[in-house]
């Protein structure tokens, strides 16, 4: 938990938070409301010093000025929460592994294409990548093919991402032992995903505000925890593009406090065990 004194939350203006916030809505969607500035100087105290910059205001006016490319991935950095950890939730890989897969298998189609949309430092697309990999061991190779687009909007994010090496802190966050013995290598006091896994992904930068029409269709798309941050008319935009982007009746798998229904009627819900996913119509 992040704790700010009242004497640091007051140094920004409301103008300059304000100045921010249209900023970051711009540039990436993220949405912060009222009030939020101990968190935006909490966050940007660092990027700020580096810089040598006194204020928030001297940093909006940098990046609206001259379009500092590394000064806005950092920024965006800064901002953008990045908690992840291995089967996070659990639900959305149990339903996949034990009912999806077998499902659009079933229809004839042999390998599925899915897609983690907001895949952060990697856990959620590789995490994905062992259910495949499990599933194909238990069904003679069945979804072998099977591939795997992981996005995100921080370049920071997939650089470590794409790396797959993980301190020992980060993979004791929801991996089993097995697990890390079956699909992980020690390297360099560290652990590195091995290549069966790397091989099914791969990661691109993607900013969901813009168009992604490029990257195809898909049978399933991870969009988890990500739209809570966006206003209501730009959910609603990804989610109805989400929509084109997929097979008919592909699935769309969000954060276990989200839902499609107040943006689109495009899907219909599926409830399981522990949680509900939605199904194209």
């Amino acid at each position: 938990m992040i704790t700010v004194s009242a004497t640091e939350s007051k140094t920004i203006s409301t103008h300059e938070y304000n100045e921010f916030c249209s900023f970051l809505e711009t540039s990436c969607g993220i949405v912060l409301g009222d009030n939020k500035q101990y968190l935006v100087n909490s966050r940007l105290k660092r990027l700020l010093k580096d810089h040598s910059l006194d204020k928030l205001g001297d940093l909006v006016n940098i990046l609206r000025a001259n379009g500092n490319a590394s000064l806005r991935e950092h920024t965006i950095d800064a901002m953008t929460t990045n908690e992840t950890s291995w089967f996070r939730d659990n639900y959305p890989y149990d339903v996949l592994k034990n009912d999806l897969i077998k499902e659009i298998i079933s229809s004839g189609k042999k390998d599925l294409r899915i897609w983690s949309s907001a895949c952060s430092s990697g856990q959620e697309p590789y995490s994905i990548a062992m259910i495949l990999h499990e599933y194909g061991m238990l069904n003679s190779g069945s979804v072998s093919n099977s591939s795997i687009l992981a996005t995100d909007i921080s370049p920071t994010m997939l650089d470590e991402a794409k790396s797959g090496v993980f301190d020992s802190m980060s993979i004791a966050r929801g991996l089993s032992d097995e697990r890390k013995k079956l699909f992980f290598e020690s390297y360099d006091g560290r652990w590195k995903v091995r290549n069966i896994l790397k091989e099914k992904i791969t990661f691109k930068e993607a900013n969901l505000m813009k168009s992604f029409s490029l990257n195809g269709k898909f049978d399933i798309i991870f969009c988890r925890n990500v739209l809570i941050y966006f206003a209501i008319s730009l959910k609603q935009d990804i989610i109805n593009r989400m929509a084109d982007s997929l097979n008919p009746g592909g699935y769309i798998i969000l954060g276990g406090t989200e839902s499609v229904s107040n943006y689109t009627d495009r899907f219909e819900p599926v409830r399981y065990q522990n949680g509900i996913i939605y199904r194209l119509k």
